[in-house]
């Protein structure tokens, strides 16, 4: 029998453990038609990714989900990979190139794309690598990248199935413009953010009536060079003589007309909108409405493209304060009110972005998007908690087309190629021959990549060979389970459930486990910038990533954010510590011995009653990892080992392991490593390496990784005695209470009389008797019908079917406690009266903090307390 080492050392274990796994291929899922297939997707970490606590907490609890159903007997694919992250890759390989003093565009495509796959060479596996330090259990064999051969090929197939469908299309709409990044985002990459800002009030004057003017308010005065009308409500009597007039455009020679359009709130602002359609969603819709032109007066690097003009080539906002200047100067600058509003930010960067009308691609969303709604509603789709369903609904409900072109390099390349004759545009998997429209030979390919998320949108089945009909993706999909943060709802999950329906007739996977953002120990979300941000490997190099693991997953509940404590961290390790002090206590006393399992009738009562306790929690448990309660399951397993097994049954075998000639010694060691592995096998999911080294040195097999998981068994089903040991824990709960409530010294022993008039129940103390003495800390165990023999002054306490009687004089030495409470009374009498004076000064009432006054309050209330207590121990004396 292997022995533990007498320190628990996280990293002499961990990093041996895992590559003991990876060696043994215990990660690898194989397609198994005699077994059922579970199958997790990995969310694909960014190639410029570095391991954070958000990634910690995400896959931890999928590693726990795959180890979980693993030992269940399923073929369970947990399938990692990563994504090129198209921008934020572009960002930092343009950032080490210009510290190398070279620059993008004058390397060229091809030369950067060469830089781009070589930063993914050197960082791509980084982050891989921190989460294997986090002990995730990954069918590395498997792993995917979002631009190798085969996910491409999915990209370019489902490009070519929506655009052959009518779903994608080229055109010029407005879309969100990042003008650091110099590429379009989608809707769900703006962040909105509140500003403090300005409603600046122009007039717009009315052509041939002198002196007559609209009044317009803006939060973009730049943008007046782009309006090309100014719009009322068609019911807003005030206005109705208006339509159709001419205004004079504020610091240019253009006219522009007062149209009505119903999109006006009459109610806001001054009932006058200015209508710019290259540079507002809604207004770019009025105008579509009323055919006005579209004048686009930004460049893409938001500075100001007006020919001819004063502001051409100014800085957005260098403009705008050039264009008040000169509004007040000419007397059209009616007031500037200050207002806070939302504005669009790009998530990345933090730029605001600028609505801009570029020919872009899109894809339609309408028809993809209704099935995706219906299979939330008819219950196929699950999200747990189910208030993240609204989420998802209100964005499909609301959804626009998608905007899917972006002006980057690195990315999976458009498949559209013009003909350089006569401009037509072939969507074809490789580069034509011929143009069908002309004839011509020449062609060039899209300069545009894809949006990062229509490929990882696939993710679920491009990983698994979709389109090819492989013997992976048959087995594996769909799914099971999708694990991932609430904030990338609409980016991915969405988008994974459109495709998945549209591309395989099938829901990518079935349940979406949210879970919630990782804060520090104040509540704050941890940032570069708020400098709060911890390390996990940092949090592994210290304690071991079995405790990073257990702090994560403590109290967690689906979708709710935590808080990051290190005071968890430490209670962590310290339960491993107890972990492995049981499992060396268990060693040494087995010595060479692997004992049978004896018959039930061999066991005592505690040994049933621990069984019994253990199967119920194995059903327990099981049931609330099935329904994702990943946090509950946890915190039952960690109250089972730490209470139940370690302080209670450990400490009541002990009187039969000191007897090597007790004949119920044998059953006590079986029940002690019997219950600790299967303890073990309920743990390991959340704790894999100390489960799994603890485990190893009790049996001879060859992995808690690959053994079967518990299940309940009716031969573990001991109910009487269950409740009898129960009862005897209640008791001596009791004893303990009387002794901490009296001060006595731990070592002091007292007679304990258990007083029934219910031969069972005495029956029941005489089977625990040796537990009991030892446990109750008596001198001698004395069981009988009524209250013969015991003094009047006997402490007692009550129990179901029972009372406990200990004679006082047992448990004190009456004259030194009487001095001892005398004592006390005087201290807390005085500590009471400090309190008041302090309580009673108006000046220090007037000048403390509020939160110290509350502290001298409560101080007061526990004086208080303690003092009613110690009166009833004098009076209790007769003293």
């Amino acid at each position: 029998m292997k022995i533990l080492p007498k320190t628990y050392t996280p990293s002499e274990i961990e990093d041996k453990l895992y590559q003991r796994w990876m060696d043994r291929g215990y990660f690898h899922a194989e397609v198994d038609e005699k077994k059922k297939a579970f199958c997790i997707v990995m969310p694909p970490p960014n190639i410029t990714g570095q391991l954070h606590m958000g990634h910690a907490l995400d896959n931890t609890m999928q590693d726990i989900l795959i180890r979980f159903r693993r030992m269940q007997g399923y073929s369970a694919l947990w399938q990692p990979g990563t994504d090129h992250a198209a921008i934020a890759t572009e960002v930092k390989v343009i950032e080490k190139l210009k510290k190398e003093g070279r620059d993008k565009e004058q390397l060229g495509r091809e030369k950067f794309l060469e830089e781009c796959w070589a930063w993914k060479d050197e960082y791509g596996n980084r982050i891989i690598n921190q989460l294997k330090k986090l002990g995730s259990s990954a069918d590395w064999d498997r792993e995917r990248f979002t631009m190798d051969e085969g996910c491409s090929e999915a990209v370019k197939e489902v490009f070519l199935r929506l655009y052959e469908k009518g779903y994608i299309y080229r055109g010029s709409r407005i879309i969100n413009w990042c003008p650091v990044c110099q590429t379009t985002i989608s809707d769900a990459e703006v962040e909105h953010v509140d500003k403090d800002g300005f409603f600046w009030h122009i007039k717009y004057p009315i052509v041939g009536e002198d002196g007559a003017y609209v009044e317009i308010a803006t939060t973009r005065p730049e943008t007046l060079l782009g309006d090309t009308a100014v719009a009322v409500n068609p019911d807003d009597a005030r206005y109705t003589a208006l339509v159709g007039k001419m205004l004079k455009l504020p610091l240019t020679e253009r006219e522009i007309p007062v149209i009505a359009d119903s999109y006006v709130d009459p109610e806001f602002g001054t009932g006058c909108v200015k209508i710019t359609p290259a540079h507002d969603p809604n207004d770019f819709e009025v105008g579509k409405r009323h055919n006005l032109p579209e004048i686009t007066i930004l460049n893409d690097d938001a500075t100001i493209r007006c020919p001819g003009s004063p502001y051409d080539g100014m800085n957005r906002y260098e403009a705008r304060k050039a264009m008040v200047k000169d509004l007040e100067a000419a007397g059209l600058l009616v007031k500037v009110v200050p207002h806070s509003h939302a504005v669009g930010v790009h998530d990345r960067c933090k730029t605001v972005i600028e609505p801009m009308i570029k020919p872009q691609w899109f894809v339609k969303m309408e028809e993809m998007a209704k099935p995706a709604i219906a299979a939330l509603k008819s219950g196929e789709l699950k999200f747990v908690p189910e208030s993240y369903g609204k989420t998802y609904l209100n964005w499909l409900e609301g959804i626009h087309d998608w905007c899917i072109s972006r002006q980057l390099w690195w990315g999976h390349r458009i498949p559209a190629y013009y003909c350089d004759k006569c401009g037509e545009v072939i969507v074809a998997r490789e580069m034509p021959h011929t143009c069908p429209h002309c004839g011509g030979h020449s062609f060039r390919q899209e300069e545009d990549t894809l949006d990062t998320w229509f490929s990882s949108a696939l993710w679920p089945f491009s990983t698994l060979g979709w389109p090819e009909e492989t013997p992976e993706y048959r087995y594996f999909y769909p799914t099971d389970v999708l694990v991932t943060g609430y904030d990338i709802i609409f980016f991915w999950v969405i988008r994974m459930v459109f495709s998945g329906i549209e591309q395989t007739g099938k829901l990518p996977f079935h349940t979406v486990l949210i879970h919630g953002l990782v804060r520090d120990a104040e509540g704050r979300k941890m940032s570069k910038s708020l400098g709060n941000g911890i390390d996990p490997l940092e949090v592994i190099d210290r304690y071991g990533a079995d405790a990073l693991r257990l702090t994560l997953m403590t109290g967690n509940a689906p979708g709710n954010d935590m808080r990051f404590y290190w005071e968890r961290v430490e209670a962590a390790r310290n339960f491993a510590n107890k972990i492995w002090n049981a499992a060396r206590f268990i060693e040494m006393n087995l010595g060479e011995t692997m004992p049978a399992e004896p018959a039930a009738s061999a066991l005592l009562p505690q040994d049933r009653w621990v069984l019994h306790q253990l199967n119920r929690l194995t059903g327990e448990v099981t049931e609330n990892l099935e329904k994702f309660e990943l946090g509950i399951a946890l915190q039952k397993v960690y109250d089972f080992i730490w209470e139940e097994f370690c302080d209670w049954y450990i400490e009541m075998v002990k009187p039969r392991l000191w007897n090597k000639e007790d004949p119920t010694r044998e059953a006590a060691l079986w029940t002690l490593r019997e219950v600790l592995s299967r303890a073990l096998k309920l743990l390991h999911p959340f704790m894999p390496f100390i489960t799994e080294e603890v485990f190893l040195s009790l049996n001879e097999e060859d992995s808690i990784m690959v053994s079967p998981w518990p299940v309940e068994e009716a031969r573990f089903v001991f109910p009487e005695d269950a409740a009898e040991v129960e009862r005897v824990k209640d008791a001596v709960r009791e004893i303990r209470r009387i002794r901490t409530s009296m001060n006595v010294a731990p070592g002091q022993q007292a007679e304990v009389f258990v007083v029934s008039e219910d031969e069972a129940v005495l029956d029941s103390f005489r089977r625990a008797e040796d537990f009991f003495r030892v446990l109750g800390r008596a001198s001698e165990v004395k069981l009988q019908k009524d209250k013969t023999g015991i003094r009047e002054d006997a402490v007692s306490a009550v129990i179901p079917g029972a009372m406990i009687y200990i004679p006082f004089a047992d448990l004190v030495d009456v004259e030194k406690e009487k001095e001892r409470l005398a004592k006390e009374e005087a201290r807390l009498e005085s500590e009471i009266a400090r309190a008041d004076g302090m309580l009673r000064n108006e000046k220090f009432l007037a000048k403390a903090p509020a939160d110290k006054v509350a502290a001298e309050q409560e101080k007061r209330k526990k004086y208080e307390e303690m003092l009613e207590k110690v009166r009833e121990q004098r009076k209790m004396l007769g003293a």
